[in-house]
């Protein structure tokens, strides 16, 4: 299973093209180097292994779906990112 983290170095599990927080609760989907919430709203944009809210990226919009659930991890997190935006699934 592949790993992102989001600008703060908060890990994410990524199945596919799903993305699973911690908690194992799905929140997001990637088409293409976006994420987008289960409300369709855009959510980030992969960076490398990093997904990074950048506000000139937040008019695109994806499909919306029914958030999973999956069961939790506990991988660590790691140090924080000063890539440009901000963090994700706030």
């Amino acid at each position: 299973m592949a790993r992102l983290y989001t600008k703060n170095g908060k890990p994410l599990l990524v199945d596919g093209d799903d993305i699973y927080n911690r908690e194992g609760v799905q929140v997001g989907r990637r088409r293409g180097d976006k994420v987008y919430a289960p409300n369709g709203r855009y959510a980030g944009t992969v960076v490398g292994d990093i997904v990074v809210y950048r506000s000139t990226d937040g008019a695109s919009s994806g499909p919306s779906f029914a958030p999973r659930r999956r069961v939790g991890s506990a991988i660590a997190g790691r140090v924080g990112s000063a890539l440009w935006g901000d963090e994700p699934f706030t």
